[in-house]
């Protein structure tokens, strides 16, 4: 049975390690070193690190893989592969040939479209109507290897970035697990990427979920579902900043960011269209339907949205 050093850090990489320990040997495990998170900001360990303490199985948490004493560490283990899974930080060449049989990642686009740190995010907001995941062989550059194996699924009408996430997360699994058998026998030729098809999905920055109420309806609408739960979608009200949670585009015209009243409920008029506002939110406040914020706040409809 081959050894398997496995790389990866957030919730989308839990199932595939999870699936690899029930499969296969893993012998080792590096992720992130352990950081803030939540509202306390307390320090905890990426679910991928517990996963591992879970399993008893050795862990590596470089501040820079790239230093030598953890490329040390990482020869000592020996392994026969390396499985990557949303690691975080980017593998020199040198340590993607320590292994015998290379480096294989599970990425979740259909490369060569959306190589990046953000594929889910970016398929939603470009509104196209497939996505899937890709099990490459690792190469120094940003999702260029080789492709070993590619699944494709449909988006659904109202895909948000957690629904997405976590269908892709177990699509992923299955297939690292149906194809790294064929990879280590020989059995699959990897095929390079037709690098003239490439689309690049950039790291998310919270700022880029301030709305544009300029921009047509169907962008706006796509943005939110993109960008649910991380980093989420936002405007201004009154000076206030007021989360966007659920929309849906309908018919009808207003000013950009202009808030009316219509027969489906709370709108706001944008670049083409109206967004129809299902759940919105008031910083600090409780998540609400907007017809509920609307009642308990007279000068809603009416009012004017902004970037």
């Amino acid at each position: 049975m081959a050894k398997i050093v496995f790389m990866g850090t957030p919730d989308f990489a839990v199932q595939t390690l999870q699936a690899l320990i029930a499969h296969h040997d893993v012998i080792g495990i590096v992720t992130q070193p352990d950081r803030p998170a939540g509202r306390s900001r307390q320090i905890q360990p990426s679910p991928i690190k517990q996963v591992a303490v879970n399993a008893g199985i050795p862990v590596l948490q470089p501040e820079r893989i790239r230093r030598p004493e953890a490329i040390a560490e990482l020869k000592q283990w020996s392994p026969d592969v390396y499985i990557v899974a949303a690691f975080g930080q980017i593998l020199p060449q040198s340590i993607l040939d320590i292994p015998p049989h290379g480096s294989v990642n599970v990425h979740a686009s259909l490369l060569p479209r959306w190589r990046g740190a953000a594929p889910i995010q970016a398929v939603i907001r470009a509104g196209d109507a497939e996505t899937g995941v890709t099990i490459m062989k690792m190469d120094a550059g940003l999702d260029t290897g080789p492709m070993l194996r590619a699944r494709a699924i449909p988006l659904a009408p109202d895909e948000t970035g957690a629904s997405l996430h976590d269908k892709l997360a177990a699509l992923g699994a299955d297939l690292l697990i149906e194809t790294l058998p064929d990879y280590l026998n020989g059995a699959i030729t990897p095929q390079p990427q037709d690098a003239t098809r490439t689309t690049y999905a950039p790291m998310m920055k919270k700022e880029e979920g301030s709305i544009d109420w300029t921009q047509p309806a169907p962008v706006i609408e796509r943005l939110i579902r993109a960008f649910t739960p991380w980093p989420g979608t936002y405007t201004q009200w009154n000076g206030q900043l007021l989360k966007v949670l659920s929309a849906s585009v309908m018919t009808g015209s207003a000013h950009p960011g202009q808030i009316v009243s219509t027969r489906e409920g709370v709108a706001a008029g944008t670049g083409d269209g109206l967004l129809l506002l299902r759940q919105i939110q008031l910083a600090g406040k409780k998540a609400m339907s907007a017809d509920e914020f609307a009642r308990g706040h007279a000068d809603f409809i009416g009012g004017i949205l902004t970037a």
